[in-house]
């Protein structure tokens, strides 16, 4: 496990948060007075390939190293909070067609957050992990009014997650489906070239945000139609796939056709958040993955190109602000510690 570099002894009770992802787990201690224990990135193994006897195991782990590391006796904690990927029930049962990092057929259909709720014998409080990293969004950027406030976030990786929060709480929906703002269908105006075919989304939609504004979408859609204008372009000689994993580093020295790409996904997400501010009339509007963790100066020409590709009427432009997700490694951890403790103060229904 890696060691924090700033821990401080809790001197109340606490919550845990745990990030599951791909390949690791993140973990992170939040007190009762909203106070995080480690400043760092603290991780293990998820061993999700391993299926759920093995991922749950490991979630246990990286439960006890945390506690270990910030020297939290067991009895201070009061509930976990987990996040992992989608898609998922509101109550953390994996979806019965599995996903892209539990696509075993044990993982489908599995109910991981009851699963750990039983290894650790604590209260699990369950998000998907989009929604995690935008409630923490919401909370560092709204401090103690964030239980008054409203945010839309769009979290682009792989795919394109994102989380919409109402008075400090995510918005969950029926199904746990709410905020899967990567399958909304925008309006392609504006956006695509007039040649340009409609991207298919592996959802089975077209024309929706995912299909665009991801890695996959600049895989399966953007690079391949861009490939045909730039032929000579350094990236033709490579393979699709490792091509459009290069292409942030192209973007960051202002190329031609990665620009042209981004400025893609940057004017998607603006009809995104066009959409939410008709919908929801959010407070922030939050941006975050990997165009977060790229050189300053080409984030910042991403944000303000999703910015003035939103259509805001004057009021909403002057009441509402555009962000990027802080702390991006460690954000879904801490959201899921907000959330537990948001339950443990206020305790509402799982």
């Amino acid at each position: 496990m890696d060691q924090a570099e700033a821990v401080r002894t809790p001197s109340s009770w606490v919550v845990v948060g745990l990030d599951n992802g791909g390949t690791c787990n993140n973990a992170t201690v939040l007190d009762a007075t909203g106070q995080f224990l480690v400043d760092n990135l603290v991780e293990n193994p998820s061993r999700v390939l391993d299926g759920p006897e093995s991922a749950v195991e490991s979630l246990a782990d990286a439960f006890t190293n945390i506690l270990e590391l910030t020297s939290t006796p067991l009895s201070l904690v009061r509930a976990v909070g987990l996040d992992t990927p989608g898609p998922a029930s509101a109550n953390g049962v994996i979806s019965s067609k599995g996903a892209t990092n539990f696509n075993q057929v044990s993982w489908h259909g599995f109910d991981i957050r009851g699963a750990l709720e039983a290894r650790l014998g604590l209260p699990v409080i369950y998000n998907n992990d989009a929604n995690a990293a935008a409630l923490y969004a919401h909370h560092r950027h709204f401090g103690t009014a964030a239980l008054e406030m409203s945010s839309v976030a769009a979290i682009v990786g792989t795919g394109l997650g994102g989380g919409v929060v109402e008075n400090g709480r995510v918005v969950k929906g029926t199904a746990g489906m709410a905020g899967e703002l990567g399958h909304v269908q925008i309006p392609l105006h504006g956006v695509l070239e007039d040649d340009q075919p409609v991207p298919a989304c592996n959802c089975g939609f077209a024309g929706d945000v995912e299909a665009i504004a991801s890695l996959t979408g600049i895989k399966n859609n953007l690079l391949p139609y861009w490939l045909t204008r730039f032929p000579d372009h350094p990236l033709a000689g490579e393979p699709v796939g490792k091509a459009a994993k290069m292409l942030r580093g192209y973007g960051e020295k202002e190329d031609p056709l990665a620009m042209a790409v981004f400025g893609q996904q940057a004017r998607a997400i603006g009809k995104l958040f066009t959409i939410a501010a008709n919908f929801t009339d959010p407070a922030a509007y939050f941006l975050g993955g990997g165009v977060v963790e790229a050189a300053p100066h080409f984030r910042q020409w991403f944000l303000n190109t999703v910015r003035e590709s939103t259509e805001l009427r004057d009021e909403q432009a002057k009441a509402a602000t555009f962000a990027l997700v802080a702390d991006l490694d460690m954000a879904g951890a801490r959201g899921a510690a907000v959330a537990a403790l948001d339950a443990v103060n206020t305790p509402v229904p799982r």
